[in-house]
């Protein structure tokens, strides 16, 4: 279902980028167009659709193709974050890669077939209205349509504003971007974003020795106190450990899965709208503040009813602890494991890291797990009095088993069920070490008994309750269940604390296991694979534009978009986690494709500026530049538009999985906006101060001219830009 979910989320994602390339192709054609009939339609009119595409068709592919490399980094991740990301990169890439090739093959195709200019002639008239209305359209030029009207209203005055102060323009973007920096250093780190599963697991942890019957009475008073809560619909718990390898749970841990109802049926919380908003409009509010206690605040007060004297708990879901159980054998978030030789040693320094730990803000619970306190029974057998008796300690040890522990002698049938008959002495003879003293041993032939106090000496011992080893070390953990704090946060605080107030013994060593384990993973390896995807990105564009300037201009676009993408993760409250770098990676590519349309219409206006020999002032430079960014804003507007219709039902989604394509989709949200909007203020004075010191920079003619000056060029300019 993960999977369904990630490749669904891909297609989404992609829904916005697919369309890009058609809809440069098309605005580029109805441009030519446009020209060619104000030109009293001099050439023929497909050779004018083949110009315009051949101008935009070479950018477009480039621009996806880019969108797709920009997802390799995704593909190289590994074990689960690799299983559950894996189907969105192979989903976002391949579509990517068909909508290339299509925008250079069946795209241009399809606009000769259907683009036609010669309007239809025949009787009925309304029919004839009718179908020249549809087969053949009117091509509106941008200054008549209203949208278009408004927009380049709004952004003729900021695009000559611009371009009159370029240095000031790049200062303040420089300044927004260093103001982002101490925004990003204030998000919290983590290895997966949280996937509501629905269900809760709730695993808390006793001292080793707990009687059967104990642990029973416990299980069962933590589940009524669990099952009165109203958002609880089942609570199934489990003590002790099934006849399985799989699950080698000691009786001390105790596991309860709970099945939580739907969250309609979960309690109200008053929010700033509850008082006035009538039902409708609550309906939509609270897709962004809900009315209903969160899964956090009904785990904190299941938490808070549940301090039980001698019980550490730990909250979890059940899916998520397997995994993380299966990985690193923590069954918290986060923990720590402490590596030596002796068990003893390895209690104590565990005990002094709970102390340390304890006063660290953001857990709910610090418990470092006692591997040496359990409790046995050693019976040291007297091999002498065994020979003497014609015994042999096989045959001791054997009766010893069979009477204490028991022996399966047979299986009972009832209907389906199978159950094991077991046979051993009863309570009152193996209650106690006096009575197992007692306890009778025959002797060959079977012609006397011997009590077992009279072949061995029994005492009760404590020692290691279960042994963990890892790399030929013994291992103990220390178990720390987070709430409200990022793993790395904390990580980084507590190891700060740790290395001020813990000394280890010669041979012992301490490392963070958990989510910190798997983020060390991954960081190293984005490390090497994010700047070599990068690399292959800059080639792609410098192949494409043979400009190093121009790939720069492009590329600029990214540390554009890492402002939005920053601030509105820190105003949603999202931690960095996987999920958010596949998100800023994928905005890594779309920043590529943003830049290179826009790059792409300055090109154009500047070319046909200088084949009409215009650009014999600044004034000129600016009249061409304000050409491509300002007359040309439409189709930029619109390939924004649809990336963002193709991210807003990710935002607006509620359910399993949507947490995670929120993470993915949020940085996509926040990018995009602060890219587009920087784009079209910074770019136009970056190309001026570019083309002007590269290639139109000379002297200043005397004044000549239709204009006396460059002020009056750019007051006729300016003139012009605010009468459309």
């Amino acid at each position: 279902m993960t999977a369904n979910i990630m490749s669904l989320g891909g297609i989404a994602i992609a829904v916005g980028a697919l369309v890009d390339a058609s809809i440069v192709v098309v605005e580029q054609t109805h441009k030519k167009l446009e020209l060619w009939q104000r030109t009293e339609r001099r050439e023929d009119c497909r050779a004018v659709v083949i110009g315009a595409i051949k101008e935009v068709g070479a950018p477009s592919f480039l621009a996806l193709l880019i969108i797709a490399v920009s997802f390799l980094p995704v593909l190289t991740l590994e074990a689960q974050e690799g299983r559950l990301f894996t189907p969105l990169a192979y989903t976002k890439s391949l579509c990517m890669i068909v909508a290339a090739v299509l925008a250079i093959t069946l795209d241009p195709a399809l606009r000769l077939l259907f683009t036609r200019v010669r309007r239809f002639s025949f009787r009925p008239a309304w029919i004839c209205k009718a179908t020249n209305a549809i087969v053949v359209g009117t091509v509106h030029s941008e200054d008549r349509h209203p949208v278009s009207r408004a927009l380049i209203r709004a952004y003729g005055p900021i695009a000559h504003w611009s371009l009159r102060r370029p240095w000031l323009v790049i200062g303040i973007a420089c300044a927004a971007l260093a103001a982002t920096v101490p925004v990003y250093h204030r998000l919290g780190s983590e290895f997966m974003p949280p996937l509501d599963e629905g269900t809760l697991l709730y695993m808390p942890s006793t001292a080793p020795g707990l009687s059967i019957a104990s642990a029973q009475n416990l299980l069962q008073g933590t589940d009524r106190i669990i099952k009165r809560f109203p958002e609880v619909d089942r609570v199934l718990g489990k003590a002790g450990r099934a006849d399985t390898p799989t699950d080698p749970a000691p009786l001390s841990m105790l596991e309860t899965v709970i099945t939580l109802k739907p969250k309609s049926a979960w309690r109200r919380v008053p929010t700033w709208y509850s008082s006035w908003a009538p039902e409708w409009a609550q309906t939509i509010l609270r897709r962004i503040t809900p009315d209903r206690i969160s899964q956090e605040q009904l785990v904190r007060q299941m938490n808070d009813a549940l301090q039980i004297p001698g019980l550490s708990n730990a909250w979890t879901m059940p899916v998520k602890a397997r995994t993380a159980m299966l990985t690193t054998g923590m069954r918290t978030s986060i923990g720590l494991k402490i590596f030596g030789a002796d068990v003893n040693t390895i209690d104590e320094i565990g005990a002094r890291v709970e102390a340390i730990l304890a006063p660290v803000p953001g857990a709910r619970r610090v418990f470092a797990e006692r591997a040496g306190t359990g409790y046995f029974l050693d019976i040291d057998w007297k091999r002498g009095e065994i020979a003497r008796y014609g015994l042999s300690i096989d045959e001791a040890q054997t009766i010893v088993r069979n009477a204490i522990g028991g022996e399966n002698v047979t299986t009972t049938i009832e209907g389906r069920e199978r159950y094991p008959v077991n046979v051993r002495y009863m309570p009152d003879f193996r209650s106690d070490v006096g009575e197992l003293r007692r306890l009778p041993i025959p002797t060959p032939g079977a012609q006397r008994q011997i009590s077992l106090g009279q072949l061995a000496t029994i005492t009760a011992a404590a020692g290691p309750a279960m042994l963990r080893s890892e790399n030929g070390l013994l291992a103990g953990y220390v178990y720390v269940d987070l709430a409200g704090r990022a793993a790395k946060g904390y990580v980084e605080e507590a190891g700060r604390r740790l290395a001020q107030q813990l000394t280890l013994p010669a041979g012992y060593t301490i490392s963070w296991s958990g989510q910190y384990e798997d983020m060390e993973r991954v960081r190293q390896r984005l490390m090497l694979v994010v700047p070599a995807t990068m690399l292959l990105i800059v080639l792609l564009l410098y192949l494409n534009t043979r400009s190093m300037a121009r790939t720069l201009i492009v590329i600029l676009a990214v540390p554009f978009s890492a402002i939005g993408a920053i601030w509105f993760l820190y105003l949603l409250g999202y931690n960095l986690s996987i999920g958010v770098w596949v998100g800023l990676i994928a905005l890594v590519g779309v920043d590529a494709e943003t830049g290179v349309f826009m790059l792409l219409y300055l090109d154009l206006a500047y070319e046909q500026a200088k084949r009409d020999g215009r650009l014999r002032h600044r004034a000129d430079l600016r009249e061409a530049i304000v050409q491509g960014a300002v007359r040309r804003l439409r189709p930029k507007f619109m390939t924004v538009a649809t990336m963002f219709l193709g991210l807003l039902p990710i935002m607006w989604a509620a359910g399993t999985g949507s947490d995670v394509m929120k993470r993915i989709a949020a940085p996509l949200v926040g990018g995009i906006l602060t890219s587009f909007l920087l784009e079209l203020v910074v770019y136009p004075p970056l190309y001026q101060i570019w083309k002007w010191n590269a290639e139109v920079k000379r002297p200043l003619p005397s004044a000549q001219g239709e204009y006396a000056n460059e002020s009056d060029v750019e007051q006729a300019i300016r003139g012009d830009a605010l009468s459309v």
